[in-house]
């Protein structure tokens, strides 16, 4: 029967004997935690409330939170303290302090809300754009108007200058006007021949604000291309701090979201230095909608200088600044005008991020479409440009904003966030940042203050007695992912110039939120995609970085702390720099192994075109390829060069193997420390696995390690494979070791299951916490939610706990275990037997071993089960009960329209159809 193979493979999850002192879970740390964004809203904090709220995050399973002051609340303006001033400092000093008495730790953004700026930033070190106006002059006339900025937004602005002028006539032909245009507007110049377009390019402001600023926050954003305005910024942190960092781990910048900032007002000298060129005379080429081959090579030119300006006036700057106070910098480079992996690499803690949600295989995962975003869903490979960076140049820890509208408004459970922040592990992130937390004053009302784009991690939140049993989850993943260093052999170069070089647009910003444009159709996304599902393990590499390269035993290595790559791959592109090419030719000499996909043909860029064109022709021939089959093959210097269309195929040439456990549906990702190597295993598929995978490295001893629980033992193996049992949805951690340990227990797997005892009996339903009223208790006669019972008004509007209390008469114990499954929980339970704890259930499949505390005879069965916020929120929004009281955004729901709840439909709540007790018998 059915029940049969589900319990068989899922047992394993909560199966071990005896705990050996041979723990193989590395030691856990508050980075290993998962951490919280915490907002301070309106900044109306104080020590009394930031104690409590610490204590309770701690208690949790919280290892730190991030602090980003927002708008606030209104009707408590009078505790509002100004971003940065002596009183607000004194709050931040209180929070470190209690942070690391709770072995907790501290971050804060450089900024209040997002994007970075505020009073600070005036308006020369604003975000800055180029405004353009045009006008036609012919032969002979005087040009009858005066060339002065007509946008009235910028009237009154005293920054404003003309930076560019430069006529065109109908042949191309270009004139720079620049300096004959006076003080007054007035051009002096007359054309001699034919019909002109004049372009004007203005230096003028973006205008755009801080979005969600907290008091004190307010002004500007940031011009993220001028060093000038970064070292002005940030001297308003040198005088709030000191000399001292305030105990502040590391300094947070979100992502980059500064719209229409596409200039600075040295961009010209930049562009001259960086480019060899002016750009004057092809600034028709820029700012028209020409599209043709000199457009496509001047706006790569003005893309690339972007990104340069961007890494070295503000992210290194950023970074610098952080170390000067003895703390890291944490950045989202995503959104950016800029090589988002030099980007990342820049910073201490390179930082991604979730938006919306993703589709998983596993029956029985809750996901309503009509509480989802219809148009973001996380991807894997965009996930991969942070931890690439991390783990190429060898930074410990790669972090993401999680959760962020993962769901509608209370309406997640803790079982949607596994498989999501799985996704995210599995791409190589290590450090979590839940989306979010917000301080609440301990004499605001239910639901406290929230903020709008959140799942609600929030003492408030009625699911929160369970909240233990992800961040358990969590924190054991982490403190595996967070050992040794990643173990992906695969280098792919991002062909960014391709992007660069369209001739449509101007800037180029690579957003999370448009990846089905810049992204997904290339020939490098296809490859990432193709290749990880068949079980290769990549992380992508720059220009840059192929530049620093160096090679450590025929493997590639970027930076001495960052890992070791087989081979470098090179996607079907058309664009590549010649440097490039030489650099990657380098590489082979000194032995690496390099697929091209295709024969590079073109160069990016403008200047000097046909000799930087020459120049990689002659290189690509000086490549001695020699037909072997389907493969192109040379042998180069102490290296390998291959050309062929099918990367798989040239991996295969070179021997590379891949893992083929992905062959059964499972994903993962690999770790490797001294003496061997983790594998973090996950099945989203929609099957049960119970069988031997092969691994790649098996060493002399093979430990399954739960990170369910913690559970671990020693595994079977047989020629170069592991047997594992995995249910839909469940996860494991394989450590395989160069060296054997015998004092550790072996791994028990399900040999067989008797059959189950249906748990049909009547129950007492009670209620223990919650509102807006605690319903009253009764009898069921069968198992049910508690909102089937329409004619109780209290329970349809109730959200909180519920307990289900059995008592069960158990004949015999004559089995290894036994195994509560529940056919449906609404949404997670605490598991109590003959009044001993044995665990949450929280995450598909809803089942747990309960053996050890069960006894021949009566037995007593509690289950304590939590449902979402929605029904007391409906409720409160039905009765007109305020709760939403902020400044600015006055909450919104996840279509970003205005919040209501009342027209919701009950969500169903506690236990539904059966529970069954399943006997359980392990091999011997």
């Amino acid at each position: 029967m059915k029940i049969k193979n589900i319990v068989k493979l899922s047992v394993l999850c909560f199966a071990f004997g005896n705990l050996s002192a041979q723990n193989p879970w590395p030691r856990t740390t508050e980075t290993a935690k998962p951490w919280t964004r915490w907002w301070w809203m309106g900044n109306a904090v104080d020590e009394k409330g930031l104690d409590k709220q610490l204590t309770t995050l701690n208690k949790a399973g919280f290892g730190g939170v991030e602090i980003v002051p927002i708008y606030g609340a209104k009707g408590f303006e009078k505790q509002y303290h100004t971003y940065l001033s002596p009183e607000w400092m004194k709050m931040l000093q209180f929070t470190t302090n209690k942070a690391k008495s709770l072995n907790m730790g501290v971050d804060m953004a450089v900024g209040t809300g997002w994007p970075i700026g505020g009073p600070q930033v005036d308006e020369q070190d604003a975000a800055t754009k180029m405004i353009v106006q045009t006008y036609t002059i012919a032969s002979g006339e005087k040009f009858p108007e005066k060339i002065i900025l007509k946008d009235e937004k910028h009237k009154n602005l005293k920054t404003i200058k003309l930076d560019i002028v430069t006529a065109y006539n109908e042949k191309n032909e270009a004139v720079v006007l620049t300096d004959k245009v006076n003080a007054d507007g007035s051009l002096n110049w007359k054309p001699a021949l034919g019909k002109w377009t004049v372009y004007a390019v203005f230096v003028g402001k973006t205008l755009q604000k801080v979005k969600r600023a907290a008091p004190g926050g307010e002004g500007y954003t940031l011009d993220h291309f001028s060093p000038d305005a970064t070292q002005d910024y940030l001297k308003t942190f040198d005088q709030a701090f000191g000399n001292s960092n305030y105990g502040i781990r590391s300094f947070f910048n979100d992502s980059y979201e500064v719209y229409n900032a596409d200039w600075t007002p040295d961009f010209l000298n930049e562009f001259r230095k960086r480019r060899g060129y002016d750009l004057s005379p092809y600034i028709k080429y820029l700012v028209s909608n020409e599209e043709n081959e000199i457009a496509g090579r001047v706006k790569s030119d003005y893309r690339e200088t972007l990104s340069e300006l961007i890494l070295n006036n503000f992210t290194k700057d950023f970074t610098n600044w952080a170390h000067s106070k003895n703390s890291k910098n944490t950045n989202q480079a995503h959104g950016s005008p800029g090589n988002l992996l030099d980007l990342y690499a820049a910073v201490d803690i390179p930082e991604s991020e979730t938006f919306g949600s993703s589709i998983f295989e596993i029956p029985g995962l809750k996901r309503d479409t009509a509480d989802i975003q219809k148009s973001d869903m996380p991807d894997f490979n965009m996930l991969k440009f942070a931890s690439s960076a991390a783990n190429v140049t060898g930074k410990r820890l790669t972090s993401n904003e999680t959760f962020t509208w993962l769901t509608e408004h209370f309406k997640t459970s803790w079982s949607q966030a596994k498989p999501e922040v799985e996704q995210v592990f599995l791409s190589g992130i290590n450090h979590i940042f839940y989306h979010g937390t917000t301080y609440t004053p301990s004499d605001v009302p239910f639901p406290g203050w929230l903020f709008y784009a959140s799942v609600n991690f929030v003492p408030e939140n009625s699911l929160w007695p369970h909240l233990k049993g992800l961040n358990s989850y969590i924190e054991r993943v982490q403190s595996v992912l967070q050992s040794g260093k990643s173990d992906n052999e695969l280098l792919m170069y991002w062909p960014i110039y391709d992007q660069w070089a369209s001739p449509k647009g101007k800037d180029v910003a690579f957003k999370i939120h448009n990846i089905e444009k810049w992204l997904h159709p290339t020939d490098f996304y296809k490859n990432l995609d193709k290749l990880g599902k068949s079980g290769y393990s990549l992380d992508m590499v720059s220009d840059k970085m192929i530049s620093e390269a160096k090679l450590d035993n025929q493997n590639i290595q970027v930076s001495k702390e960052g890992g070791f790559y087989k081979v470098l791959i090179i996607p079907q592109l058309n664009y590549l720099p010649e440097s490039t090419l030489k650099n990657i030719l380098n590489l082979a000499q000194n032995g690496a192994s390099i697929i091209f996909q295709n024969e590079p043909k073109n160069i990016p860029g403008y200047f000097e075109a046909d000799k930087r064109r020459a120049e990689l022709h002659s290189l690509w021939k000086s490549i001695p390829f020699q037909q072997n089959g389907n493969v192109k093959s040379a042998t180069f210097g102490k290296g390998k060069i291959i050309l062929i269309s099918d990367v798989e195929k040239g991996l295969e040439y070179l021997k590379i193997e891949r893992e083929k456990l992905t062959d059964t549906g499972l994903k993962f990702v690999r770790r490797k420390f001294d003496g061997g190597k983790y594998y973090y295993l996950v099945n989203h598929s929609s099957k049960e696995i119970n069988q031997n995978i092969p691994l790649n490295f098996v060493g002399k001893q093979v430990a399954l390690m739960n990170p369910q629980n913690g559970d671990f033992g020693i595994a079977e193996t047989q020629n170069n494979s592991v047997k594992i049992q995995l249910q839909s949805g469940e996860s494991l951690i394989i450590k395989a070791s160069e060296t054997a340990d015998n004092s550790v227990a072996k791994w028990k797997y399900i040999e067989k299951i008797d059959a189950p005892l249906t748990l049909n009996q009547p129950w007492q339903l009670s209620f223990k916490a919650g509102g807006p009223e605690l319903p009253k208790s009764r009898t069921l006669t069968k198992l049910q939610p508690w909102t089937n019972f329409t004619e109780d008004a209290q329970t349809q509007s109730f959200s909180g706990t519920g307990v289900y209390t059995t008592n069960l008469n158990l004949k015999k114990k004559n089995a290894d275990d036994y195994l509560l499954k529940f056919d449906k929980l609404y949404e997670s339970a605490t598991v109590i037997v003959n009044g001993k704890e044995a665990g949450i259930v929280w995450s598909n499949p809803f089942e747990i071993n309960i053996g050890k505390y069960l006894k021949k005879g009566k037995n007593t069965i509690a289950i304590e089960v939590s449902n979402l916020m929605a029904n007391r929120i409906r409720y409160m929004d039905q009765n007109k009960i305020e709760w939403r009281n902020y400044h600015e955004i006055n909450f919104v729901n996840i279509n970003y329209k205005p919040f209501d709840a009342s027209n919701w439909k009950v969500q169903p709540s506690g236990l539904d159809d059966e529970i069954q007790l399943i006997p359980i018998h392990y091999s011997k």
